[in-house]
């Protein structure tokens, strides 16, 4: 059995430039580096291809392997862009992009920080589903670790050896609720690779603490099984017991071979991804983005929109779908209705699910993890419900009279024009959020509900969406609730307060903190989130707001007032190349 590999700090891995308040900075120290020549060129953390100055050449062997002009990493920016817009199909950019990671990490992410409203739609959503789907034919290089039932003897010596030097974060998947696209079996990597380019990008955490990991324990996608250049386990989807003990023996191997680091659940099919979170949130720094991320986000984007009323009390919300993202943003409603002084028995009547099968009460058969949002049965036939009428979203929407309409369907149309309309009979300004992603499943297009609504809805998609043009009324802002605004500042501050359990509230002080970055000239123009390019100064603010949750709730180190802002500074990498010594 392999030892633990004891967690370093970034300081004593590479002595890296900083980005006080998310802005850059001068390149502090010199990097003491053992490898030269061709090597060097090929290690992406240490490579600056052209950017080698004429004494980096001479002192590293590298004199006749570049050619002789000296680019700034601005220039190379330049560049790469340039490289990548040639590219006229969306998945093309992806692998351009994804072969610059592989080949320069720290080019990578400052093409990607300088111009994230333009490449962030490809390196993640919603290009990175179809990246998913065809991972098979456009793999290139392997990034992150595949563990599948074989390894369940071995899971720390595979740990140890892709990381010797230690991480602090992971992200996992077992690949079956991959975005709107179901089980996509080995393919579904490409989310945490994208997940944790967004760690950097938005946060500034070092590329060579995280880790992306596949738990591919089978799929159940026969297009995949049929497919003879498919590239994971070949078998159906493990079930039961021995899916449990892979999780098991996975989260034993992390906590011996990575103790203290932060792991975050990813595109977990709905009743694993809450019985994981609930199993394992104890024992290991964890949390479900798909849960508690949609959850923050989406809370943060309500708060938002209803900044002007104080709070969310007195809103109603209905719900169309009920899978984890639903479940997750209803926790996290009742967690804010509760702070808010709301009774138990008002925050219930304050929502309404529905699944495939209709409205979720207690008079038909439910999932557990459903029970909480069910509606009473005195409530139902309070209401003029029935078994027919509760399987129609616009009978249903009359009955509870929502002033928000949520969507998580998957679904494309699920927001019918009726339903839409009924909805913003009941608020001069109702909230209607299409979460679902990729784009092309989304349960309306905005422009559709905001015609339906006479300009009056607040809208938020979970894909991006430009801006709409309304007649007569000017050009309205689709802001993308994307959980990006939420998990890289709540990792960040995890990983800064060594943080021994991740909460809820965690994400509540989360989404309080984004809603406050929206400022009341973006809210005019119907923007419920802050503008992309603001993610680094948002990611810091929600870290400094979280490290300080975790201070005075106990789950984490404790830090001074004064302190906690260097802290989170001192953890967020600048993309910037540093001078080299040879070792």
């Amino acid at each position: 059995m392999p030892p633990p590999v004891e967690p370093v700090s970034i300081e004593a891995q590479l002595e890296i430039p900083r980005a006080p308040a998310g802005g850059p900075t001068a390149p502090r120290g010199v990097v003491r580096v053992r490898q030269r020549g061709a090597e060097l060129i090929g290690s992406p953390l240490l490579n600056k291809s052209t950017a080698f100055t004429a004494q980096e050449r001479e002192a590293f062997g590298l004199r006749g392997l570049l050619p002789p002009h000296v680019a700034t990493i601005e220039e190379q920016v330049d560049l790469e862009v340039e490289h990548v817009r040639r590219k006229s199909d969306d998945l093309e950019q992806y692998i351009g992009l994804a072969a610059l990671q592989d080949r320069n990490e720290t080019l990578f992410y400052r093409l990607l920080v300088s111009n994230l409203a333009e490449f962030m739609p490809i390196v993640y959503t919603p290009t990175v589903g179809r990246a998913c789907k065809e991972f098979s034919h456009i793999f290139r290089r392997p990034r992150g670790v595949w563990i599948t039932p074989a390894d369940v003897g071995r899971m720390e010596e595979i740990l140890a050896g892709a990381a010797p030097h230690g991480i602090r974060l992971l992200v996992v998947t077992d690949n079956e609720r991959i975005l709107g696209l179901g089980d996509q079996g080995a393919g579904g990597m490409s989310i945490p690779v994208g997940k944790l380019a967004l760690y950097t990008a938005g946060a500034g955490i070092y590329p060579s603490q995280t880790l992306p990991v596949s738990l591919d324990v089978g799929t159940d996608n026969p297009a995949l099984l049929e497919d003879p250049l498919y590239l994971g386990y070949r078998a159906p989807r493990l079930r039961g017991q021995a899916y449990d003990d892979v999780l098991e023996a996975f989260v034993e191997a992390v906590g011996r071979v990575f103790p203290g680091a932060v792991v975050q659940w990813e595109d977990f099919k709905q009743h694993n991804a809450l019985r994981v979170l609930e199993r394992y949130r104890h024992r290991l720094p964890s949390f479900n983005d798909d849960v508690q991320g949609t959850g923050g986000v989406t809370l943060g984007g309500l708060l938002a929109a209803r900044s002007a009323r104080g709070g969310l009390a007195g809103e109603r919300i209905l719900f169309l779908g009920a899978g984890a993202a639903a479940l997750g943003i209803g926790r996290m409603v009742k967690l804010q209705l509760a702070s808010e002084g709301l009774p138990a028995t008002e925050i219930r009547d304050s929502m309404a699910h529905m699944d495939s099968k209709g409205l979720i009460h207690d008079g038909r058969e439910i999932a557990d993890d459903q029970r909480p949002f069910s509606m009473s049965t005195e409530r139902f036939a309070a209401r003029g419900l029935d078994d027919a009428s509760a399987r129609d979203p616009v009978a249903v929407a009359r009955a509870v009279r929502p002033t928000i309409l949520i969507g998580t369907t998957g679904t494309p149309g699920t927001f019918s024009e009726e339903l839409v309309r009924e909805v913003a009979r009941h608020d001069p300004e109702p909230i209607v959020l299409p979460l679902t992603n990729p784009g092309d499943k989304c349960e309306a297009r905005p422009e559709q509900i905001l015609t339906w609504t006479e300009g009056r809805a607040l809208v938020a998609s979970g894909s991006p969406f430009p801006p709409v043009e309304l007649a007569g009324d000017g050009t309205r802002i689709i802001a993308q609730a994307n959980n990006v605004f939420v998990f890289p500042g709540v990792g960040l501050a995890a990983i800064v307060a060594g943080a021994r359990e991740i909460t809820d509230e965690a994400f509540i002080v989360a989404a309080r903190e984004l809603a406050s970055r929206v400022t009341p000239e973006r809210l005019a123009e119907g923007g419920l989130y802050p503008p992309i390019e603001d993610l680094r100064a948002v990611s810091r603010a929600i870290a400094i707001a979280v490290v300080r949750h975790f201070r005075d709730t106990g789950y984490g180190r404790h830090l001074h007032d004064d302190d906690i802002e260097a802290a989170v500074d001192r953890a967020i990498w600048w993309p910037d190349y540093l001078p080299y010594e040879p070792v």
